[in-house]
């Protein structure tokens, strides 16, 4: 396919080799023009293994089930990004990804302190472990399975927390989420039920937990 894009645009400039193709087959041939990806850019099953830096996609970025391992310098996102299934074990500084953030299941074991991201973070199965302070999530965040023991302080989540399966013994200070917080099969769930605490407990589990807005799941 490749080639046939490389024999048009011979025969007719005005029809460039797309942006994908390049980055698969031939990188070295990217030019600065092609760096700003003005819709979506998806990259999901294919064999790449990096990306150029200073790369701007408009939209989201799909990387899904790719031999990734690392993300480029000033990478910025205006949608999505999907890490999803990637062999990623880090992000770069001032990573900026304006929708939700897919890292469930990668080897990655932290994020980057200055991270910003405008949607849901997804971090199951995992090996993250911690969080970074000031964090804020405007849309759910997903830690089932997962070794994270402790959360920051102040933690803020717009959409549900879950928790699920999780070695979370006791809950930060100052936590405020905006849907569910999911805490099934963890210490902190089993020691709530020892008590006498269940589901249908609502009212006594948010007088204990009070920046929680939605339902409490033991």
């Amino acid at each position: 396919m490749y080639n046939l894009f490389k024999f048009i645009e011979d025969k007719r400039p005005e029809y460039k080799v797309p942006f994908k193709a390049k980055l698969i087959h031939e990188p070295e041939s990217i030019t600065e023009e092609d760096l700003d990806v003005k819709g979506n850019l998806n990259l999901s099953n294919t064999p790449i293994r990096s990306l150029p830096d200073g790369l701007k996609v408009g939209g989201s970025l799909y990387l899904s089930n790719t031999p990734i391992r690392s993300l480029p310098d000033g990478l910025k996102v205006g949608g999505g990004l999907n890490l999803n299934n990637t062999s990623i074990r880090s992000l770069p500084d001032g990573l900026k990804v304006g929708g939700g953030l897919d890292l469930s299941n990668t080897p990655i074991q932290s994020l980057p302190d200055d991270l910003k991201v405008g949607g849901g973070l997804y971090l199951s199965n995992t090996l993250i472990r911690s969080l970074p302070d000031g964090l804020k999530v405007e849309g759910n965040l997903n830690l089932n399975n997962t070794p994270i023991r402790s959360l920051p302080d102040n933690l803020k989540v717009e959409g549900s927390l879950y928790l699920d399966n999780t070695p979370i013994k006791d809950l930060p200070k100052g936590l405020e989420v905006g849907g569910n917080l999911n805490l099934s099969n963890t210490p902190l769930s089993k020691k709530l039920i020892k008590k006498g605490y269940t589901q249908n407990k609502q009212e006594e589990l948010k007088e204990m937990f009070p920046g929680v807005k939605g339902n409490i799941y033991l």
